[in-house]
């Protein structure tokens, strides 16, 4: 089953695509991002952005999308734009795709690492593990989707060890 990973930003959405086999088994297909300029109006970064995951959802046709839940830090002005974008992403994998699933921060960490206050070396280390890389998938918010795809390819798609869903 092919699933695509997706960690949701404004300047920089990572997506990465596996496909996922019985057995956590897992083939990598694809990671990167998808880039909007900055001092570019947001309306229009958002759109670049739904033509972004449109292309990846078209190219690579997924039958389901992971997607991480927003995550609010201090800054509340950063945290609406990225969940503008985040808004933007899941209409346009739900239009595309119609599985859409949701995974939060600890609930990523507990599936890559087996414990939810791992740190991102750690998550880093264990998503090149799973997908037999050479390197460390950069940049960061790539492997950060990757590692979304990871956790619902564990969890959701073949009723993993959290029965997430």
């Amino acid at each position: 089953m092919i699933v695509m990973g997706i960690d949701p930003g404004l300047e920089r959405v990572g997506y990465g695509v596996i496909d996922a086999q019985k057995g956590n088994r897992f083939t990598l297909l694809d990671y990167g991002i998808v880039k909007t300029p900055a001092h570019t109006p947001t309306v229009e970064r958002l759109a670049m952005i739904e033509t972004g995951i449109t292309q990846l959802i078209e190219k690579y046709h997924p039958q389901e999308v992971a997607l991480e839940e927003l995550f609010f830090t201090k800054n509340i002005t950063t945290g609406i734009v990225v969940a503008e974008a985040r808004g933007v992403i899941m209409l346009t994998a739900h239009k595309l795709c119609g599985n859409l699933f949701e995974y939060t921060p600890n609930q990523i960490k507990q599936a890559i690492t087996g414990w939810g206050g791992a740190e991102k070396p750690q998550i880093q280390q264990m998503v090149k593990f799973y997908l037999k890389m050479k390197d460390i998938p950069k940049p960061d918010d790539a492997a950060d989707a990757l590692a979304v795809a990871i956790t619902h390819a564990q969890t959701g798609v073949f009723g993993g060890m959290f029965g997430i869903r």
